[in-house]
């Protein structure tokens, strides 16, 4: 029986492993095909979902919330047009004080107001131009789940 406490920590990170794959998620579906995985964080009024690659690089945050993040959107700093459930929006550059660190041409940033007082706010890290037009085209095709929807968020 010296092998009871092995097979005993196995069936418990099992458990723990399945009780995890069946924990409710809010974040809209990633297509397999992306290869980007949610990590979120649910509070009573906001929801934030971080979509990272296998290796750890988080490449697009959203953040669903019942309040306007308030974020300035300089027109200089406007880019391509694009749409968030199902409403239309402008990618922004973001304003780091003039900081332009790499990778920062690629970055675009938006807020959209959605219906009832709900508001998205998009943020894209892509480490390529390519990668930048594949995250666009993910976030524009993204709906959101009624769940995350639901309470404000």
């Amino acid at each position: 029986m010296k092998f009871a406490p092995v097979v005993l920590s196995s069936l418990l990170f099992a458990v723990a492993q399945a009780a995890a794959a069946q924990a409710p998620t809010e974040c809209p579906s990633l297509p397999a095909s992306s290869g980007l995985q949610w990590q979120q964080l649910v509070q009573t009024d906001f929801l934030i979902c971080r979509a990272s690659t296998g290796d750890g690089r988080e490449v697009l945050s959203l953040m669903l919330s019942a309040r306007d993040p308030s974020i300035p959107l300089n027109r200089s700093l406007r880019q391509e047009k694009g749409s968030f459930g199902g409403e239309s929006l402008y990618w922004y550059q973001p304003d780091l004080g003039g900081q332009q660190p790499p990778g920062y041409a690629e970055r675009r940033i938006s807020v959209v107001k959605l219906d009832k007082g709900r508001y998205a706010q998009i943020s894209l890290y892509p480490d390529s131009p390519q990668e930048l037009g594949s995250l666009q085209q993910l976030a524009q095709g993204m709906s959101l789940t009624p769940s995350a929807m639901a309470a404000g968020r």
